[in-house]
C-alpha cells in the first residue's frame, strides 16, 4: 500500500522535513545567520556577513529538504532523485542503472523495494565527482537487500562535495518500499543492480524522484 512514513528520526527543524544527518552543516550556518542579522543594525562588519550568511542558510535549508512523498505503485521504484546516468549491463547478467543528484535534488535515499537489509558496508575511497567514470572507486556505502526478486544490490557513492554517507537503518532491518535508509550530503550517485530479467523502464538523461518514479517493466 502507498505510504510516505518512515521509521528513521530526523533532524527536528521546519517541522520534520529536514533531512536526519544535518544537523552538523545546518546548525552552525543557521546559528552564524542568526547572529550576524541580530547585530547587523550596530555592526557594519555584521552587517556585511549577514547577507552571506542568509544566502547560505537558506541553501543549506534547501539542500536538505526531506519532503514527504506519496509511494508510486511498481516493482522497482527509484532509490534517489536526479538524473539516469547510464543503464550498463552487467557481467553476472543484472543490469546496472545509475543516478547523478547534483545539489539541487533531495539527497534522501529510499528502499526501491520492501524486503530486509541484509549488509550495509562503508568502503573507503576518493572523490572524484560522481559523473565521472572513476567515481565508481569512491568513497562509497553498499547495500543488500533481500527481497521478492532476490538479492538486490543499491550503492550510495560520494562525490567530490560530498563526503559523508549517512545510513539510517542496520543490518536486519524490515523496510516497506519507499522508506528512507540515507542522506548523502552534496552532490552525489546511485546505483542500483535489477536481477538478470528484469527489464528496464528508463532511458538515459530521464530525471527520477526517489520513491516515485518507477524503473523497471512489467
Amino acid at each position: 500500500m502507498p505510504h510516505s512514513q518512515t521509521s528513521a528520526p530526523r533532524d527536528g527543524v521546519l517541522g520534520g522535513r529536514i533531512a536526519r544527518g544535518a544537523s552538523p552543516w545546518l546548525l552552525p550556518t543557521v546559528a552564524t545567520a542568526a547572529l550576524s542579522l541580530a547585530r547587523s543594525r550596530r555592526s557594519k562588519k555584521a552587517a556585511a556577513v549577514a547577507v552571506p550568511a542568509t544566502a547560505l542558510a537558506a541553501g543549506m535549508l534547501w539542500f536538505f529538504r526531506d519532503p514527504e512523498r506519496e509511494i508510486a505503485p511498481g516493482r522497482v521504484i527509484s532509490p534517489a532523485d536526479g538524473v539516469v546516468q547510464s543503464i550498463m549491463p552487467w557481467k553476472d547478467g543484472r543490469t546496472r542503472v545509475a543516478i547523478f543528484m547534483s545539489p539541487l535534488n533531495v539527497h534522501v535515499n529510499r528502499a526501491p523495494l520492501a524486503g530486509t537489509v541484509t549488509s550495509v558496508e562503508h568502503i573507503p575511497g576518493g572523490f572524484v565527482p560522481a559523473f565521472n567514470k572513476e567515481s565508481e572507486n569512491n568513497e562509497r556505502v553498499v547495500w543488500h537487500f533481500d527481497t521478492e526478486l532476490g538479492d538486490i544490490e543499491m550503492v550510495q557513492i560520494a562525490g567530490a562535495v560530498a563526503r559523508r554517507i549517512v545510513p539510517y537503518v542496520p543490518q536486519g532491518t524490515k523496510l516497506e518500499q519507499g522508506e528512507r535508509i540515507g542522506l548523502i550530503r552534496f552532490g552525489s550517485r546511485v546505483d542500483i543492480y535489477l536481477p538478470e530479467g528484469v527489464e528496464v523502464a528508463l532511458e538515459v538523461g530521464q530525471k527520477t524522484v526517489a520513491g516515485v518514479t518507477r524503473i523497471d517493466r512489467d
